[in-house]
């Protein structure tokens, strides 16, 4: 074990004593060491209840003669980062995640770690620390929140948003406002629609990180606790087997995950952190290969906001397993991966009933042929860009439409709320890639405004920045080169005529070969002056289309 360099022998009796500091007995010392990475904090909805499931999960690898340690790991509340400079420190935090999280096991030399994550980029950030860490790893979250009720109906996050949009349009008042802003969240946990956290969250599930339930059972449901423990009990199963995360998460099983997060409708930021993820496993990531798994994979599930449903619902329908099962039975995945179960997937799943053909749609009956996600490439965007295709009306599916510019997402919401945007218009707002954001701010503010103003089937949205899963319509992001390294959308002006075809993997600026090496020419690349973190992240930082990476494997 990691440890015994650190506790045995005579040498190391300067550690000991400061193990006795901590109030640690002999005993504790000569079991495994295990790290408890918990993400508990108090400003994040989704994270205050982690010391719950901390303790839980310490309590589990007690029982199950291990030492449990807790240490943090930070995370940011998309929701609360949004529409401001603070969703610039949003993405960028998955690497301090996996770097600190590097650090503080190798310092301590533990034996086996726990994951405590829940939201947004904590999750992708906790997944490359363990591939990068390769010592026995398992994850538990905290859990989706339950859906919000306003005027009967479910709702969520994503309807919060849409409803200032709905307000500036006069479409409801200040009562209904304030209506849904106190009833849209009611409890703790993930934001309660197949939003980033959830989306990231199920696919523990899939790349065989995270026991059954981990991305489904609601933050405030005693089952959480339950898995909690399961979860430290399982722990000194793989440090007994030796059972590590690259073990797990091999070529096969992030080839599932593609698959399962096209039949769940995910959210488009795992078209950055798989590849992410993959490159921490030394597994070559290939984006041309995702629409491949697309086109053959059918769309099971509608979640908000592409649908009605929420986590609580696919929870009751037998969740992710049972999402798996489907694919399955088409011969969609590979079920000889590995999980941290300590089987393989197909014996997980096996047992599994999808148990509401609503919520998860039976292949023959399936919300689309094709899966929720879609590359699309063309001048505008040789290298790719991303669109959540579930969620796009089927008005919007193909589309053209002069380009409005916008130098910033403050910009285009302006304008958006002064009502300058109108039906056919495609919205270009660019300077907001991984580098020229910096970080990749989120566009849920404009897009929402854009749906709640009842514009959500004429207007497309297009930016080198990101979407937050809480969006829905024509939103195409990633597009990649971004503007600061000279891509074309650097170069788009007001009235061009904008081409998408989303069935066909399209995207075109309709301008000729010659003006767009003119205004190379003549129109200057912008860069923004920043300082601390931001800089050295815009230094380093790759395009969208490599997983907006650090360290290149």
């Amino acid at each position: 074990m990691i440890k015994d360099t650190i506790v045995d022998g005579f040498q190391n009796a300067p550690h000991r004593s400061l193990y006795h500091a901590l109030g640690l007995t002999e005993e504790e010392q000569s079991r495994p060491l295990i790290g408890i990475v918990s993400s508990y904090n108090e400003i994040v909805p989704g994270h205050i209840n982690l010391d719950k499931i901390a303790q839980a999960v310490k309590l589990g690898v007690a029982m199950a003669g291990g030492t449990p340690i807790m240490f943090p790991a930070i995370t940011v509340c998309d929701g609360i980062a949004m529409g401001h400079k603070g969703m610039k420190y949003s993405l960028v935090t998955r690497d301090l995640i996996a770097d600190s999280t590097e650090a503080m096991t190798l310092a301590h030399g533990f034996d086996g770690l726990v994951m405590i994550p829940n939201c947004d980029k904590n999750v992708p950030g906790l997944l490359m620390a363990a591939a990068r860490l390769n010592i026995p790893t398992v994850f538990v979250s905290g859990g989706p929140m339950l859906a919000g009720k306003v005027g009967g109906k479910k709702r969520s996050l994503s309807s919060m948003f849409e409803a200032v949009g709905a307000y500036t349009a006069g479409k409801i008042d200040e009562k209904g406002l304030t209506e849904f802003e106190k009833k849209v969240c009611p409890t703790c946990g993930s934001c309660s629609g197949m939003y980033t956290a959830n989306s990231m969250n199920c696919l523990t599930e899939v790349l065989g990180m995270g026991l059954k339930g981990n991305g489904t059972i609601p933050a405030v449901y005693s089952a959480r606790i339950e898995l909690a423990k399961h979860a430290g009990m399982q722990v000194m199963e793989l440090v007994k087997k030796n059972i590590r995360p690259r073990d797990i998460m091999t070529a096969a099983a992030i080839k599932n995950a593609i698959t399962a997060d096209m039949a769940l409708g995910c959210s488009t930021n795992s078209m950055l952190h798989l590849p992410a993820i993959a490159n921490e496993c030394g597994v070559k990531f290939d984006l041309d290969e995702v629409n491949a798994i697309s086109e053959k994979t059918p769309n099971l599930c509608h979640l908000a906001p592409a649908g009605p449903t929420y986590m609580e619902d696919l929870n009751e329908a037998g969740g992710v397993y049972a999402v798996l099962k489907e694919l399955d039975a088409l011969n969609l995945i590979d079920t000889s991966v590995l999980t941290c179960t300590g089987k393989t997937l197909g014996e997980n799943i096996a047992d599994v009933e999808n148990l509401d053909t609503e919520v998860i749609r039976k292949p023959e009956n399936a919300f689309g042929k094709t899966g929720g996600i879609a590359v699309l490439k063309g001048n505008l965007a040789p290298d790719g860009c991303v669109v959540k295709r579930a969620a796009v009306a089927s008005e919007m599916l193909v589309h053209e439409g002069p380009a409005r510019v916008f130098e910033s997402e403050e910009e285009c919401i302006a304008a958006i709320y002064a009502g300058k945007i109108v039906k056919g218009d495609v919205v270009v707002i660019r300077y907001e890639g991984p580098a020229g954001g910096p970080g990749m701010r989120e566009m849920l503010s404009p897009t929402s405004a854009i749906a709640g103003m009842g514009l959500d089937k004429d207007v497309a949205l297009i930016t080198d920045g990101r979407f937050s899963g809480a969006t829905r319509g024509a939103s195409i992001g990633h597009v990649s080169p971004e503007a600061v390294s000279g891509g074309t959308i650097a170069y788009v002006k007001d009235g061009d005529l904008i081409a998408i075809d989303i069935p066909n993997y399209k995207i075109e600026l309709k301008v000729s070969d010659e003006e767009l090496a003119k205004r190379k020419a003549e129109m200057p690349i912008k860069k923004k002056q920043v300082s601390g973190y931001l800089k050295r992240y815009a230094e380093q930082v790759s395009s969208a289309d490599k997983g907006a990476i650090i360290n290149r494997l």
